[in-house]
């Protein structure tokens, strides 16, 4: 049986976090938006780890038979979005999301940060 979008979130990230992705962060859009319930925001610092990251998070939910609906930025790899419908992954480069700042914009949604390789999750 497929995760409910909360679960999907927290494995996304725990797949993210197995390749060392960085500043991840769970931002809960339920009531503020209809595009998607959560969004999982992480960054890696190179092109390769920005797709070993990626390549984690596609492998590691179709095992929670989940697969993934759309796919944008894989070859540029500057910044992938993974679309799972209710869950949206993005994997920046750290310049590409100073540049685009989901976080701020989405200001309002209550926060996740996933700190460490313990998976401890803190909320704001």
């Amino acid at each position: 049986m497929a995760p409910n979008p909360e679960e999907l979130a927290r494995a996304i990230s725990s797949f993210a976090l197995s390749k060392k992705a960085q500043q991840i962060r769970i931002l809960d859009l339920r009531g503020l938006t209809d595009i998607t319930d959560f969004f999982v925001i992480c960054s890696g610092d190179s092109d390769l780890h920005i797709k070993a990251i990626a390549d984690a998070i596609m492998e590691g939910t179709k095992g929670l038979q989940t697969k993934v609906w759309h796919i944008e930025g894989y070859k540029a790899l500057s910044w992938v979005l993974l679309d799972y419908i209710n869950v949206v992954a993005h994997i920046f480069r750290p310049e590409t999301r100073e540049k685009y700042a989901l976080g701020k914009l989405w200001g309002d949604a209550p926060t996740q940060e996933v700190e460490n390789e313990d998976k401890s999750i803190s909320s704001r």
